[in-house]
């Protein structure tokens, strides 16, 4: 049971780490958890590399800052993700899905639900919100006493045919593994996507970490001890929702939805 309960009690760490090095027992012990995942035929198809080197740490962290601010300022992001904002408890008691905007700048709380629209994004523009959130990005990635890198063999990884489905899914147990086992280590963990939204910053973190044309690149991840208390960024929301049994599972054929 501590184990389910460890599992349905799992977050994404949104705000700060605590500064104090992640021990090596336990960098160690997250890579154990994650080589236990299933691989198509034992493949075990993922490499990982592990920084704490704090100039490298520096540079993600700049490439990650600057990502956010172009993705804001061009409204990139808000388009490719604003099918999955909600903007009031009541939407997401009905959907269940996506994530509740609950957390915004001052002058922003007057305009919640059209803070994304065209208008929204002028507005935040001019009160220059695109660099205050790049550089909250670039802070909380910055902070973080570890980064994680996550890579697939190409031998194993291979995009349009079935191994590559196979390599992704082992990846995706693998991480899941981690991020399950962070919470019993007074851990939390949060994807670093931004720089793999621009082609050109990705590639500058393949540069970096010298990542060798056999492999991969796939995600990079950022991880610490929790502090006591929880700082929210300039722009936070919920998503602890999840739907019901009868939108997502079916009894014998796809025709019939499971009850509660």
């Amino acid at each position: 049971m501590d184990l389910i309960d460890g599992m349905l009690a799992r977050r994404t760490t949104n705000g700060p780490f605590r500064p104090d090095p992640v021990s090596r027992d336990h960098q160690h012990l997250l890579m154990r958890v994650a080589q236990a995942a299933p691989s198509h035929f034992n493949s075990q198809p993922w490499r990982f590399v592990l920084i704490e080197n704090p100039d490298t740490i520096a540079q993600v962290a700049s490439i990650a800052g600057q990502s956010m601010t172009e993705l804001i300022e061009g409204g990139v992001f808000f388009e490719r993700y604003r099918r999955y904002f909600r903007f009031t408890q009541q939407e997401m008691e009905e959907r269940r899905d996506g994530i509740h905007i609950d957390h915004l700048p001052g002058p922003l709380k007057p305009f919640t639900r059209q803070v994304f629209s065209d208008a929204g994004l002028k507005l935040m523009r001019q009160l220059g919100v695109p660099k205050k959130l790049g550089e909250d990005n670039r802070k909380l990635v910055a902070g973080s006493p570890l980064l994680l890198a996550v890579l697939l063999d190409k031998g194993e990884y291979r995009p349009g045919e079935l191994s590559g489905f196979y390599s992704v899914f082992g990846m995706g147990a693998a991480m899941e593994n981690i991020w399950n086992a962070v919470g019993a280590l007074g851990m939390g963990i949060q994807f670093v996507s931004t720089p793999m939204e621009i082609p050109r910053h990705w590639q500058a973190i393949q540069d970096l970490l010298r990542v060798p044309d056999d492999l991969e690149l796939m995600a990079v991840y950022r991880l610490g001890y929790l502090p006591p208390d929880q700082a929210r960024p300039s722009i936070d929301w919920s998503s602890r929702h999840r739907k019901r049994l009868e939108q997502f599972v079916y009894r014998d054929t796809c025709e019939q939805p499971e009850r509660e």
